[in-house]
């Protein structure tokens, strides 16, 4: 089976349904939703235990608003500064504003458990934009209540998988690894991955061609693309089957867009004004050497020596100039004294070109006229994740930050992705990276006005290039999307918020994964206490065809994604599985407890 191009069509899907997130209302109608991927929960009514929710910004609110509207109680304890207190206050949360998070102030909220007693509140969410908060906080929940559910958001993906270790019952979401895929989605309108989180293990889904190995399982069998094996035991043809593994295939970016590398740096120090004076001292030189050498009656080596030497203010040493005429003196002094301020000029303008370019400008720039490229325009956190998912795709992109610390400029230099340092919505730094012949732009910077510059400004460059918005205000984006036709418009919040909701509220949720005309679910599934299953082993649940075990989890546990096929499931254990929707509802009600 041929790979597709990316240019014509990979959607990434995150378990917070960023790809199904619904367009703005119109006066054409309501638009249909996706059918490439759906996010499902099937949730159980709320026991009245609360859910504390701590933070301050947009996606503090949208938490709490899908909180609120699946009917659980919410606490939220947000700082008065922020702009969303009076908001959140409305939507019926009790709100607690303070502006350090304490001990005491936990034991207020909820956090009352003792002696085995469970608290009063049921789980507690950390949406602090400041990691070490977050951690600090959650350690200190750990210690009032050791059976309570955490799930914090977290910036750095590499402390947040430490914290599992740390907290046990513990959820980490990264924001940037659920929003990435959508925008990445936009960008390349393909719809060939599936992106999702079970597991407690970021996967992707599609043909093995594109998954990196060693694939988990093989979800179907696609020789018959009309009705294809599903969960096979085996396979004819691996290549064109659709597997499960945990990354996509890197592939060699083509050399459409190059950074510009020390030669281009070097061009760029030596630019117009230093080439200029340089021409002039060669001038100089070359009619001193030859002036000097039929009139002063010296060899061309010598004469060249001595012309060069007064130029470059280095001096004249030599018995001749005593001895010459009084003109050929003056001569001498009026070409010593001209070098000298040549040099001072030409110091002056590298110095200067040194300087204002930077290293990190000067290396990291585009080389030649990029074509049918993506343009990133904003290298935060979210920003970083998409080059990289860009990058593993094989996509020549090109990065636009004005920040030189910026944690994407830094990932860009180690996966050599060009990035132009300015501000995104400026018409020449934007002409820099090349947007009037780039294929896609996405403006991910964390102001609203100037990722609706860069859009105006790219639409103007490049009428033809598809725009992806990042727009923290859902009003303001509805409102630019139908009056100004500027393309899509996502934002980070509305795209991570229900992954958070239903990790609070221990929701199921489910993945949809197409394969041809049929599709799988995959999902987790707790085994309750007193259903069929336990008791059973673990390896009894599979079912040719229609379901396939993935990972296991004891209750204290981690995740185990090499089960023991044999084990027997004990109540309160977790299973991640594949199957159809016949599959599953056997699964749900083996699982489920007689009185449920």
């Amino acid at each position: 089976m041929r790979r597709p191009r990316w240019g014509k069509s990979v959607t990434f899907f995150g378990t917070s349904g960023a790809s199904t997130e619904s367009p703005p209302a119109s006066d054409e109608g309501p638009a249909e939703p996706s059918t490439t991927a759906r996010i499902q929960a099937a949730a159980g009514p709320p026991d009245g235990r609360a859910v504390i929710v701590c933070g301050s910004d947009r996606t503090m609110l949208r938490v709490v608003t899908e909180l609120v509207s699946s009917g659980e109680q919410v606490v939220a304890i947000v700082n008065p500064a922020s702009r969303h207190y009076d908001r959140i206050s409305e939507l019926g949360a009790h709100v607690m504003g303070v502006r350090v998070i304490s001990e005491s102030l936990l034991r207020r909220a909820g956090i009352d458990g003792k002696d085995g007693v469970p608290s009063t509140a049921r789980a507690l969410v950390l949406l602090d934009t400041d990691d070490v908060h977050n951690v600090h906080t959650a350690l200190t929940v750990r210690d009032m209540d050791p059976g309570l559910r955490i799930i914090v958001q977290m910036v750095n993906p590499r402390l947040g998988k430490q914290l599992h270790s740390l907290l046990g019952d513990c959820v980490v979401i990264s924001g940037p690894s659920l929003a990435a895929p959508a925008f990445v989605a936009d960008a390349l309108e393909d719809d060939e991955l599936t992106w999702l989180e079970i597991g407690g293990r970021r996967l992707v889904a599609g043909q093995a061609e594109l998954i990196r190995e060693p694939h988990l399982t093989v979800l179907a069998d696609t020789t018959s693309s009309a009705t294809p094996e599903l969960l096979p035991m085996a396979s004819a043809d691996p290549s064109g089957d659709i597997v499960l593994g945990t990354g996509i295939r890197t592939v060699w970016r083509t050399r459409d867009v190059r950074r510009a590398g020390w030669l281009m740096a070097l061009r760029d120090v030596l630019d117009r004004r230093v080439r200029r004076i340089a021409a002039v001292m060669a001038f100089l030189v070359i009619i001193g050497t030859v002036l000097t050498h039929y009139i002063g009656k010296m060899d061309w080596l010598r004469a060249l020596y001595l012309v060069a030497g007064a130029v470059t203010s280095a001096g004249i040493e030599d018995d001749k100039f005593s001895e010459a005429a009084p003109w050929a003196k003056v001569a001498g002094v009026l070409v010593q004294l001209t070098g000298i301020v040549l040099m001072a000029l030409l110091t002056a303008v590298i110095v200067d070109s040194l300087i204002g370019a930077r290293l990190t400008r000067v290396i990291g720039g585009v080389r030649g006229r990029p074509r049918n490229h993506v343009v990133v325009c904003g290298l935060g956190t979210v920003g970083a994740r998409v080059l990289e998912i860009l990058s593993e795709r094989g996509v020549a992109v090109v990065g636009v930050e004005h920040d030189e610390d910026a944690p994407g400029v830094q990932t860009a230099h180690r996966l050599r992705i060009p990035v132009v340092i300015g501000d995104s919505s400026n018409e020449e730094t934007l002409r820099s990276a090349g947007v009037q012949r780039a294929q896609s732009v996405l403006a991910l910077t964390d102001g609203d006005i100037t990722n609706l510059e860069s859009a105006m400004v790219v639409r103007d460059l490049n009428p033809d290039a598809r725009i992806t918005m990042r727009m923290f205000d859902h009003d303001l984006a509805q409102r630019v999307e139908r009056r100004l036709g500027l393309g899509h418009s996502r934002s980070v919040s509305m795209l991570v918020a229900p992954a958070i909701a239903a990790a609070a509220a221990n929701r199921r949720s489910q993945v949809t994964v197409p394969a041809g005309r049929r599709v799988l679910l995959l999902t987790e599934v707790a085994v309750e206490p007193g259903s069929v299953a336990v008791d059973r082993r673990l390896g009894e649940l599979d079912e040719a065809g229609g379901l396939r075990v993935l990972a296991h989890k004891r209750a204290t546990d981690p995740w185990d994604w090499t089960p023991a096929y044999d084990g027997l499931l004990r109540g309160g254990d977790r299973i991640a599985v594949a199957g159809t929707r016949s599959g599953l509802a056997r699964l749900l009600l083996a699982t489920r407890a007689p009185n449920a």
